[in-house]
């Protein structure tokens, strides 16, 4: 699903116009960016959380070449679905995974 996609949904749902969906969604998505990029954590209840890690220091390897490549302390963007999230992901899938597993053997 692109952003385009989820616009398409939205304006739908809604009944506003894709251009009003879509400034709604650039809003909500840049919103989420700022917040994260100054060190705020945001909480959606019922969805999850965007926070960041800090990476430790280390040295990698270039797969190319195999030369050493150190790698400077860095911070990543993370997302952690709330538990109803997660479960209903669970109860979605599961059902379809287990008949794609059946059809294997």
């Amino acid at each position: 699903m692109t952003k385009a996609d989820i616009v398409d949904e939205i304006a739908k749902a809604t009944g506003l116009t894709k251009i009003e969906t879509k400034a709604v969604v650039d809003g909500v998505f840049s919103s989420i960016i700022s917040a994260i990029a100054s060190g705020k954590r945001i909480e959606l209840r019922g969805f999850g959380v965007f926070k960041y890690k800090s990476r430790k220091p280390r040295m990698a390897r270039n797969p190319k070449t195999g030369e050493l490549v150190p790698l400077e302390k860095r911070y990543v963007p993370v997302f952690k679905p709330s538990p109803e999230f997660l479960n209903k992901v669970n109860e979605s899938l599961k059902p379809q995974l287990e008949e794609q597993i059946i059809d294997k053997q």
